[in-house]
Protein backbone atom coordinates (compact mmCIF):
# COMPACT_ATOMS: atom_id res chain seq x y z
CA UNK A 1 0.00 0.00 0.00
CA UNK A 2 1.29 3.13 -0.80
CA UNK A 3 1.35 5.73 2.25
CA UNK A 4 0.10 8.97 1.91
CA UNK A 5 1.76 12.26 1.30
CA UNK A 6 3.05 13.75 5.04
CA UNK A 7 1.10 17.13 3.82
CA UNK A 8 -1.88 15.66 2.40
CA UNK A 9 -4.95 17.39 4.50
CA UNK A 10 -8.73 16.20 4.58
CA UNK A 11 -11.79 17.41 6.56
CA UNK A 12 -14.54 15.00 7.18
CA UNK A 13 -17.77 16.87 7.57
CA UNK A 14 -20.42 14.72 8.84
CA UNK A 15 -22.94 15.30 11.53
CA UNK A 16 -22.73 11.60 12.95
CA UNK A 17 -19.68 11.54 15.63
CA UNK A 18 -19.65 7.95 15.37
CA UNK A 19 -19.14 7.78 11.66
CA UNK A 20 -16.01 11.26 12.07
CA UNK A 21 -14.22 9.30 14.42
CA UNK A 22 -14.18 5.89 12.44
CA UNK A 23 -12.71 8.16 9.47
CA UNK A 24 -10.24 10.37 11.29
CA UNK A 25 -8.80 7.45 13.23
CA UNK A 26 -8.85 5.22 9.46
CA UNK A 27 -7.57 7.77 7.20
CA UNK A 28 -4.81 8.91 9.84
CA UNK A 29 -3.79 5.24 10.45
CA UNK A 30 -3.11 5.66 6.98
CA UNK A 31 -1.10 8.24 6.86
CA UNK A 32 -3.25 11.39 6.62
CA UNK A 33 -3.74 14.22 7.81
CA UNK A 34 -7.21 14.80 9.41
CA UNK A 35 -9.68 17.32 10.83
CA UNK A 36 -13.26 16.11 11.43
CA UNK A 37 -16.08 18.56 11.32
CA UNK A 38 -19.84 18.20 12.37
CA UNK A 39 -21.46 20.75 10.02
CA UNK A 40 -21.66 23.67 7.52
CA UNK A 41 -20.88 26.04 9.84
CA UNK A 42 -17.29 24.70 11.32
CA UNK A 43 -16.18 24.00 7.67
CA UNK A 44 -16.74 27.23 6.31
CA UNK A 45 -14.72 28.37 9.62
CA UNK A 46 -12.18 26.38 9.07
CA UNK A 47 -11.26 27.22 5.54
CA UNK A 48 -11.45 30.66 5.98
CA UNK A 49 -8.93 30.55 8.77
CA UNK A 50 -6.73 28.33 6.98
CA UNK A 51 -7.91 27.40 3.47
CA UNK A 52 -4.94 24.89 2.31
CA UNK A 53 -6.79 21.87 2.06
CA UNK A 54 -6.27 18.68 -0.26
CA UNK A 55 -9.71 16.77 -0.20
CA UNK A 56 -13.00 17.73 1.59
CA UNK A 57 -15.52 14.03 2.21
CA UNK A 58 -18.86 15.62 2.97
CA UNK A 59 -22.16 14.61 3.93
CA UNK A 60 -24.86 15.25 2.15
CA UNK A 61 -27.81 15.63 4.73
CA UNK A 62 -26.92 17.60 7.77
CA UNK A 63 -29.01 19.64 10.07
CA UNK A 64 -28.99 23.55 9.18
CA UNK A 65 -26.71 24.01 5.76
CA UNK A 66 -26.86 20.30 3.53
CA UNK A 67 -24.02 19.12 1.62
CA UNK A 68 -25.47 20.68 -1.80
CA UNK A 69 -25.15 24.53 -0.48
CA UNK A 70 -22.04 23.90 0.65
CA UNK A 71 -20.41 22.31 -2.23
CA UNK A 72 -22.22 25.04 -4.37
CA UNK A 73 -20.51 27.72 -1.95
CA UNK A 74 -16.95 26.46 -1.67
CA UNK A 75 -16.49 25.47 -5.07
CA UNK A 76 -17.46 28.91 -6.05
CA UNK A 77 -14.16 29.97 -3.98
CA UNK A 78 -11.99 26.79 -4.49
CA UNK A 79 -11.69 23.80 -6.88
CA UNK A 80 -10.37 21.49 -3.76
CA UNK A 81 -12.02 18.15 -4.30
CA UNK A 82 -14.80 17.10 -2.80
CA UNK A 83 -16.09 13.69 -2.15
CA UNK A 84 -19.79 13.48 -1.33
CA UNK A 85 -21.44 10.91 1.09
CA UNK A 86 -25.05 9.89 0.71
CA UNK A 87 -27.59 7.89 2.56
CA UNK A 88 -30.14 8.67 0.04
CA UNK A 89 -30.65 5.94 -2.90
CA UNK A 90 -32.12 8.39 -5.56
CA UNK A 91 -30.13 9.34 -8.54
CA UNK A 92 -31.22 12.34 -8.46
CA UNK A 93 -29.33 13.87 -5.31
CA UNK A 94 -25.97 12.21 -6.85
CA UNK A 95 -26.35 14.33 -9.99
CA UNK A 96 -27.65 17.27 -8.05
CA UNK A 97 -23.95 16.66 -6.26
CA UNK A 98 -21.88 16.20 -9.56
CA UNK A 99 -24.04 19.46 -10.80
CA UNK A 100 -22.96 21.72 -7.86
CA UNK A 101 -19.30 20.45 -8.49
CA UNK A 102 -18.84 17.43 -6.18
CA UNK A 103 -15.84 15.32 -7.95
CA UNK A 104 -16.86 11.73 -6.57
CA UNK A 105 -19.54 10.05 -4.52
CA UNK A 106 -19.78 7.74 -1.99
CA UNK A 107 -22.76 5.90 -0.91
CA UNK A 108 -23.88 5.02 2.54
CA UNK A 109 -23.54 2.53 4.01
CA UNK A 110 -20.07 2.07 2.54
CA UNK A 111 -16.52 -0.18 3.90
CA UNK A 112 -13.88 2.89 4.73
CA UNK A 113 -11.52 0.64 2.14
CA UNK A 114 -13.73 2.16 -0.49
CA UNK A 115 -13.24 5.53 0.44
CA UNK A 116 -10.06 5.47 0.96
CA UNK A 117 -9.86 4.03 -2.69
CA UNK A 118 -11.60 6.99 -3.92
CA UNK A 119 -9.49 9.59 -1.66
CA UNK A 120 -6.71 8.22 -3.33
CA UNK A 121 -8.19 8.34 -6.98
CA UNK A 122 -9.24 11.91 -6.73
CA UNK A 123 -6.49 13.11 -5.25
CA UNK A 124 -4.18 11.22 -7.79
CA UNK A 125 -5.88 12.98 -11.08
CA UNK A 126 -6.50 16.56 -9.12
CA UNK A 127 -2.42 16.82 -8.63
CA UNK A 128 -0.78 18.51 -11.18
CA UNK A 129 2.00 16.45 -13.91
CA UNK A 130 4.36 17.27 -15.53
CA UNK A 131 4.32 13.97 -17.80
CA UNK A 132 3.34 16.24 -20.76
CA UNK A 133 5.80 18.92 -20.10
CA UNK A 134 8.57 17.86 -22.23
CA UNK A 135 5.54 17.51 -25.32
CA UNK A 136 3.84 20.73 -24.86
CA UNK A 137 2.24 22.58 -21.35
CA UNK A 138 -0.70 23.31 -23.61
CA UNK A 139 -3.18 21.08 -25.42
CA UNK A 140 -4.71 23.59 -28.60
CA UNK A 141 -8.33 22.22 -29.84
CA UNK A 142 -11.35 24.19 -31.82
CA UNK A 143 -11.04 28.12 -30.19
CA UNK A 144 -9.79 27.32 -27.31
CA UNK A 145 -6.72 25.94 -25.09
CA UNK A 146 -5.91 23.64 -21.96
CA UNK A 147 -3.13 24.27 -19.44
CA UNK A 148 -2.24 21.15 -18.23
CA UNK A 149 -0.43 22.40 -15.81
CA UNK A 150 -2.05 25.25 -13.94
CA UNK A 151 -5.25 23.15 -15.31
CA UNK A 152 -7.40 25.97 -16.87
CA UNK A 153 -9.33 26.50 -19.90
CA UNK A 154 -8.40 29.59 -21.80
CA UNK A 155 -10.78 31.10 -25.11
CA UNK A 156 -9.68 32.95 -27.92
CA UNK A 157 -9.83 35.71 -26.47
CA UNK A 158 -7.12 34.69 -23.12
CA UNK A 159 -10.20 34.29 -20.76
CA UNK A 160 -8.83 31.69 -18.01
CA UNK A 161 -11.48 29.53 -17.04
CA UNK A 162 -10.71 27.23 -13.58
CA UNK A 163 -12.04 23.81 -14.10
CA UNK A 164 -13.03 21.32 -11.30
CA UNK A 165 -11.15 18.21 -11.16
CA UNK A 166 -13.76 16.00 -12.48
CA UNK A 167 -14.14 18.67 -15.51
CA UNK A 168 -10.36 18.37 -16.11
CA UNK A 169 -9.67 15.04 -15.98
CA UNK A 170 -12.91 14.08 -18.14
CA UNK A 171 -11.67 16.95 -20.59
CA UNK A 172 -7.84 15.99 -20.79
CA UNK A 173 -9.04 12.15 -21.15
CA UNK A 174 -10.97 13.41 -24.68
CA UNK A 175 -8.07 15.28 -25.93
CA UNK A 176 -6.17 12.50 -25.49
CA UNK A 177 -8.36 10.15 -27.40
CA UNK A 178 -9.31 12.87 -29.93
CA UNK A 179 -11.84 11.55 -32.68
CA UNK A 180 -11.73 8.42 -31.25
CA UNK A 181 -15.50 7.15 -29.64
CA UNK A 182 -15.59 6.54 -25.98
CA UNK A 183 -18.43 4.64 -24.24
CA UNK A 184 -19.95 6.03 -21.03
CA UNK A 185 -18.16 2.37 -19.63
CA UNK A 186 -14.91 4.00 -20.99
CA UNK A 187 -15.15 7.28 -19.68
CA UNK A 188 -16.38 6.31 -16.40
CA UNK A 189 -13.65 3.64 -16.12
CA UNK A 190 -10.88 5.95 -17.17
CA UNK A 191 -12.12 8.74 -15.11
CA UNK A 192 -13.36 7.14 -11.86
CA UNK A 193 -11.73 3.69 -11.86
CA UNK A 194 -15.29 1.63 -12.46
CA UNK A 195 -18.15 0.72 -14.29
CA UNK A 196 -21.01 2.51 -14.93
CA UNK A 197 -23.98 0.95 -14.03
CA UNK A 198 -27.22 0.59 -15.38
CA UNK A 199 -28.80 3.98 -14.31
CA UNK A 200 -25.59 5.55 -13.47
CA UNK A 201 -25.89 9.22 -14.92
CA UNK A 202 -22.88 10.92 -13.49
CA UNK A 203 -20.61 10.70 -16.16
CA UNK A 204 -23.92 12.35 -18.74
CA UNK A 205 -23.88 15.24 -15.89
CA UNK A 206 -20.22 16.11 -16.22
CA UNK A 207 -20.40 15.94 -19.69
CA UNK A 208 -23.49 18.57 -19.85
CA UNK A 209 -21.60 20.53 -17.66
CA UNK A 210 -18.14 20.65 -19.44
CA UNK A 211 -20.32 21.25 -22.76
CA UNK A 212 -21.56 24.31 -21.52
CA UNK A 213 -18.15 25.39 -20.33
CA UNK A 214 -17.11 25.31 -23.85
CA UNK A 215 -20.14 27.09 -25.07
CA UNK A 216 -21.72 24.21 -26.71
CA UNK A 217 -25.50 24.19 -28.21
CA UNK A 218 -26.64 21.38 -26.42
CA UNK A 219 -29.12 20.25 -29.16
CA UNK A 220 -26.61 20.55 -31.31
CA UNK A 221 -22.47 20.12 -29.86
CA UNK A 222 -19.87 20.76 -32.26
CA UNK A 223 -16.72 19.50 -30.51
CA UNK A 224 -17.90 17.18 -28.07
CA UNK A 225 -20.16 15.12 -30.08
CA UNK A 226 -22.98 12.47 -29.29
CA UNK A 227 -22.63 8.52 -31.48
CA UNK A 228 -26.05 7.46 -30.87
CA UNK A 229 -25.44 4.34 -29.21
CA UNK A 230 -22.01 3.87 -28.70
CA UNK A 231 -21.08 7.06 -26.55
CA UNK A 232 -19.10 10.10 -27.32
CA UNK A 233 -16.30 11.79 -29.20
CA UNK A 234 -14.30 15.00 -29.61
CA UNK A 235 -14.63 16.26 -33.06
CA UNK A 236 -11.89 18.14 -33.48
CA UNK A 237 -7.74 18.78 -33.95
CA UNK A 238 -5.51 18.53 -30.85
CA UNK A 239 -1.95 19.94 -31.20
CA UNK A 240 0.46 20.28 -28.38
CA UNK A 241 1.98 23.66 -27.29
CA UNK A 242 4.71 24.77 -25.07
Amino acid sequence: MLAAEPSTRILIVDDDQEIRELLQSYLQKNGYAVLALEDGRHLLAQLQAEPAVDLIVLDLMMPGEDGFSLCRRVRAESEVPIIMLTASAEETDRIVGLEMGADDYVAKPFNPRELLARIKAVLRRSRPTDALAPKGRFLRFAEWRLDTVNRDLIDAAGTVMPLSGADYNLLLLFLEHPNQVLSRDDLLGLTRGREASPYDRSIDVQLSRLRQRLGEDAKDPHIIKTVRGAGYVLSAEVERER
